[in-house]
């Protein structure tokens, strides 16, 4: 059993069953979620004899470990692959910005929803995550940088919706007080459309940021580049998300990559206006990052400022995604990739 899968109340029965204070609870807890302890040694307040005992009884302390770091000479934009306890890989990227430091982590090892321009699907998914291996993503980085983390973003590798139950977890523990207690407010989980699920999510009475990977203006534009939405119509979708606001007050968040001549031209302005002109939301416009595999492109310049004016003078509240670690493997899926194939 690993250490930190237990919450702080299973961490007060285990040292109540071995005749342990109360206080040891709260020791170990705080080692494990607030000092980033990476072994029993790390420990130096709690008696060998203790240690002794949670190892006797099966207890391990297992934390990813960083197998390699990628930083941007442009942006100081951090790429960080963890190889966990079965020897698989994930990878997570810290970005750095005037406002505060920000972790994007992964839920999933690969990813079953095989969006077209994402890299993190090309092999697949193998696994899900446990909670507490998302959330030692977030303690080892900001271990290792020496910065405090203050937003965490939930999209890296994986759909995280597909692994709800962790998901709840982590995002519980991750803004625990007696924990990293970082705002829930500060935590943005992204999906790329699990219908049932942002309905059952919009019902937990969580504070988070959620952020709809549309990347289309029509259902047949998304059903080309997204999987799922062959599953989940286009306008289910949304409806799902406007009643996601309506129970939670939080605005929506859309993720819209821009592919030259697939989705960036005027018209596709005018059916996003559309679509979510009525909403309290927010678009993020990103121009695509190339793979390899794929051979989407960029649009120029003008056109994305172009596509970003329109939806401008509709009313809708749009940024450009900053572009960072671009001299690195800064999207998604493709470090863990080179590291598989080499």
């Amino acid at each position: 059993m690993e250490l930190s899968a237990l919450s702080s109340r299973e961490l007060a029965e285990l040292m109540n069953e071995l005749g342990q204070p109360a206080f040891r609870a709260k020791q170990i807890f705080e080692w494990i979620h607030k000092k980033s302890a990476s072994s029993f040694e790390d420990m130096t307040n709690v008696p060998n004899k203790l240690k002794e005992a949670l190892e006797e009884k099966g207890y391990t302390f297992v934390v990813p470990k960083i197998v390699e770091v990628q930083e941007s000479k442009l942006d100081g934009t951090k790429k960080y692959l963890f190889a966990l306890s079965d020897h698989q890989v994930v990878e997570s990227v810290l970005m750095k910005y005037k406002h505060g430091n920000s972790v994007c982590i992964s839920s999933q090892v690969g990813c079953k929803m095989g969006c077209r321009f994402c890299a993190s699907t090309l092999d697949g998914w193998l696994r899900n995550l446990e909670h507490y291996e998302m959330l030692e993503q977030v303690y080892q980085i900001q271990k290792e940088s020496g910065e405090r983390v203050s937003n965490v973003v939930v999209m890296g590798t994986g759909e995280p919706l597909d692994n709800y139950e962790n998901l709840l977890l982590f995002i519980r523990g991750l803004s625990s007080e007696e924990g990293f207690h970082i705002s829930q407010r500060n935590i943005t989980v992204s999906t790329c459309g699990l219908v049932p699920k942002i309905y059952q999510l919009a019902e937990e009475e969580l504070q988070i940021t959620l952020a709809l990977s549309l990347h289309a203006s029509s259902q047949e534009e998304r059903e080309k580049l997204m999987p799922i939405a062959k599953t989940y119509e286009i306008h289910q979708v949304l409806d799902a998300c406007r009643h996601y606001f309506a129970r939670t007050g939080r605005r929506i968040s859309f993720e819209y990559s821009l592919v030259a001549g697939v989705n960036d031209s005027i018209e596709d302005a005018n059916r996003l206006k559309n679509l979510i002109g009525d909403m309290n939301c927010h678009v993020n416009l990103i121009p695509v990052n190339p793979i390899k595999e794929r051979n989407y492109k960029q649009p120029n310049r003008e056109n994305i400022l172009s596509f970003q004016n329109k939806l401008e003078n509709y009313g809708i509240n749009v940024t450009i995604r900053r572009e960072m670690g671009r001299d690195i493997d800064g999207a998604c899926g493709q470090l863990r990739k080179k590291y598989m194939e080499r």
